[in-house]
């Protein structure tokens, strides 16, 4: 009787002993991702960080990328939304389509979107021209373009968030309030948004996050002028060249902010069982 109930108990030991064959390249890339990071926590001056802090030009960086990336989230949720809803429920032709040109910014890089903007929205841009012309308003290489930037490459992350959620959404509690004479906007605001909240609520602050960290369509699409457009890790860059320590002060910062998203999130994204 001892002995049949010990042997699954040791099978089930077996079964989580990690392969041989697997446990090198498993060390050597843990080593790989965590040995740069350890780097940045040593090399950080943490005597002089408070001063290093309070820098008038560390502080307008992240003022404006604060500003920035939680405007930018807010276009995404007022827009970001409804697209998702669009790609959840709607039933149309070329849905795939649509599903696919939203989510390319996930995959393109920053500065093509960046150039991407610029011909949209530049002073010669099918946008931007008619701006210059009528208004006298140019987009370009001003605080507005940052968020539009931001924006641009931010947003498929809430859409696929918000998707997800809506498709795991139960249907029932939103035909129910149908039934019960409930409009259709009032069946999305009272019966649907509260659903998925959850996944509203994930998708904003990975938004949020990388909107903070988005730096080559900002560059390319906004440039790199302090007070106005000089984002966080704008200024890593430029400190990169001229200031070391700041430039470590500066990453370590948004280290913890991805730290703190991550953890924030890690039950619904990085939760094991």
């Amino acid at each position: 009787m001892t002995a049949s109930n010990t042997k699954p108990a040791k099978r089930k030991r077996q079964s989580r002993r990690v392969p041989a064959a697997l446990l090198a390249p498993a060390v050597i890339g843990l080593a790989f991702l965590i040995l740069p990071l350890a780097g940045l926590l040593a090399r950080t001056p943490w005597a002089e960080l408070p001063a290093r802090l309070a820098e008038p030009e560390m502080l307008a960086a992240l003022r404006l990328s604060l500003l920035t990336a939680t405007a930018a989230t807010a276009l995404s949720l007022l827009f970001g939304v409804p697209i998702a809803w669009l790609l959840a429920r709607g039933d149309f032709p070329g849905r795939s389509v649509l599903r696919a040109l939203v989510t390319v910014p996930l995959v393109l890089p920053p500065v093509v979107g960046g150039v991407a903007l610029l011909l949209v929205f530049g002073r010669n841009g099918i946008i931007g021209s008619w701006l210059y012309d009528r208004f006298d308003i140019t987009i370009p290489f001003t605080t507005t373009a940052v968020i539009l930037a931001m924006t641009f490459v931010s947003m498929p992350f809430l859409v696929v968030s918000v998707e997800g959620a809506l498709r795991g959404a139960d249907l029932r509690f939103e035909e129910a309030a149908a039934t019960l004479g409930a409009g259709r906007w009032t069946v999305f605001t009272h019966v649907t948004l509260p659903m998925v909240a959850p996944g509203v609520l994930a998708g904003a602050v990975l938004c949020w996050a990388r909107a903070l960290g988005e730096f080559g369509a900002t560059i390319t699409f906004a440039g790199n002028f302090p007070g106005r457009t000089q984002t966080m890790p704008l200024a890593v860059y430029l400190a990169l060249q001229t200031d070391l320590e700041a430039a470590i002060v500066l990453s370590l910062i948004l280290l913890a902010v991805s730290v703190i998203v991550l953890a924030s999130l890690r039950d619904r994204w990085t939760a094991t069982p």
